[in-house]
Parts: structure tokens; sequence; C-alpha cells
């Protein structure tokens, strides 16, 4: 993701046409514009992006040791949790590695298959990531509004399925993208304004048309997304009305606070799908997406261990006794 100006845009435009003039064949993959800054801001763009990836790893990481370190976790609860958390890091490291890389590079390409892996991973991640939350607020609405049940509606078998489901869905949609979108030729111009390789921009690089592929980004996109976020708001309505029927004012903030942060994540990334994704297509705007992208692929998964482990007491304990054990193992 090299930072281009102007100028540099337009003589990389003319760059990528001279590839093409004569010899398609010449052409190994697309080229990706990434994010468009000055060149003096490309050290400080690095560094931002770099520190960023590094606090979402460590802290995803952090909270996957917690969980499977400390017995007193093992609940529904945790599980979907550090599921979540491991989808985050590797949702993360499926576009900012390259993206680093591309910003110190020269030649910021992408071959057709790296572009199609890339695709492939981003595409099965976000909906993987969709599906957890979703199951995350099942298993709050099951804590809070059926607590005598939760062991038996949350058992283990159960508790699986509601990850290997989701696994199985993810990869059939994301499988079902990249079949129709391999079908199609692309022109010559293959430059794209986006910093990876994601479905909508290579879209409007193809030559024929999309009529199909955009149908089925509004239909199966939209219910892979959709279905899953109307469950989560359905969820915490529930468990709203649940809680203001609890006479203590301490327990009513507690789990209003709780549920408030969950929701500003949840809000923060399927507002930024929607940005990219559902809009109208006369409304597109690559910096636009390029904007909305950042958040849900770089700062939603960096805040997520903050919102769902801060205002848990049993986590911080947790992270505290990994931490110590840590240091112990260092001092030997």
């Amino acid at each position: 993701m090299l930072p281009f100006n102007d100028e540099d845009e337009f003589s990389l435009f003319k760059y990528s046409r001279s590839m093409h003039q004569g010899n398609q064949t010449a052409i190994s993959g697309f080229i990706l514009l990434g994010l468009t800054v000055g060149s003096e801001q490309q050290l400080l763009l690095f560094t931002l992006f770099l520190c960023m990836y590094l606090v979402t790893m460590v802290g995803n990481s952090l909270i996957i040791l917690a969980i499977i370190s400390d017995t007193h976790l093992y609940s529904p609860m945790y599980f979907f949790l550090a599921n979540l958390s491991f989808t985050d890091i590797c949702f993360t490291t499926t576009t900012v590695p390259k993206m680093l890389a591309d910003i110190q590079s020269q030649n910021p390409t992408i071959s057709f298959v790296g572009c199609f892996t890339q695709m492939y991973f981003f595409m099965f991640l976000v909906d993987l990531d969709n599906f957890l939350l979703a199951a995350m607020a099942y298993d709050r609405y099951i804590a809070i509004c059926h607590p005598l049940h939760y062991a038996a509606l949350l058992n283990p078998k159960r508790c699986a399925l509601l990850v290997v489901v989701p696994w199985v869905i993810s990869n059939l949609v994301s499988v079902l993208h990249l079949s129709l979108l391999s079908r199609l030729p692309f022109c010559d111009q293959r430059v794209i304004p986006h910093f990876f390789c994601d479905l909508e921009p290579v879209l409007r690089l193809a030559c024929s048309d999309t009529q199909i592929n955009n149908l089925l980004i509004l239909i199966v996109g939209g219910t892979v997304i959709f279905v899953p976020f109307v469950f989560i708001l359905v969820s915490y309505a529930l468990i709203g009305t649940a809680v203001l029927n609890v006479p203590s004012v301490k327990g009513k903030w507690k789990t209003f606070s709780t549920c408030g942060s969950h929701l500003s994540a949840v809000s923060l990334f399927y507002g930024s799908i929607v940005g990219v994704y559902f809009l109208p297509a006369s409304s597109y705007s690559a910096e636009r997406d390029k904007v909305a992208a950042i958040m849900y692929t770089v700062v939603t998964p960096m805040m997520n261990p903050f919102i769902y482990s801060l205002r848990n007491k049993d986590m911080k304990r947790a992270l505290r006794r990994l931490l110590s054990k840590k240091s112990l193992i260092c001092s030997w």
C-alpha cells in the first residue's frame, strides 16, 4: 500500500495501461493503490498501522491464553470470546501485513492467485466474525433472561454447533462469491483503488456484466450480515427489558454498561460494513470505502479485547494471573 498523490496515481495508471497494450498476458495480477497520502507521511502511516496490528495481535492472544490457562473461564461465554479473538487475529492478518509491506514497496502489486486468496479469507473471516458476535449476544440473552436453563441451552454440543455451523456457512458464501467472480473477464485497467483485494472494487474492473454478482452480494451477503445483526439487536432489546425489572440500581447499571460497550463494538462493525457493501452504487466513493474498511478490519479487532475484557472481573483476574506467570518465567 504505497501512498500516492494525484501525479503518482496518474503515472501508475499510465504504467498499468502500457503493460497491457498489445500483450494482455504480460500482467500477472492487480496493482493496489493503497491510501492516498503524501510520501512524507509514509513512515507515520507505517508506524501507526504497525502499532495497531501489534496491539491487536497481543491483545487477542492474551485473551485466548488467559481463557485456556484458567479453568474458571471454561464456560460458553469465554468459549465464544476465544473464538472471536482467534478470528480477529486471522482477520487482521489477512490484510494488514500486506498493507504494511506495500507501504514500503515501490511495486504494490498482488497476483491473481494472491488477490483471490486474500478475498476468500477476508470474506470468510468477516462472515465468521459476524456469526460469532450473534452467538455471544445469544449467550448473554440466555444468561440474563433464562439463567436456570443456561447449562441446558448452552451445553458443549450446542456451543460447538454455534461455532462449526458458521464456519461452514462462511466458507460456502466465500466460495460462491469467488466462483462467480472467477468467470468474469477483466479489462486492461487493473488498478484497485484500495489497500487490499475487496470484492466490490475488484468487481468494478470486470469487462462484462456483473449484475448477478451484485445481486448475490445484495441477497446472500445481506442475509448473512443482517440476519445476525437483527438477532443481536433483538437479543439486547430483550436483555434490556429483563434488566428494567431488576430492583437493584447497581445491577441495572452494571448490565447496561456492559451491554452498551458490546453494542458500541457491534455498531462500529456493522455500520462500516453497510457503508461499504450496501449503499447505492451511485454513492460509491473509493476514499470513503477505505476509511470504512479500516474501521472494521483494523480498529474493531484492536478494540474488541478491551471492550470484552476491561469490564469483566473474571477476565481481568485471569489476565493478571497469566501475566504474573509470564513474569515469573522470565525472572527464572
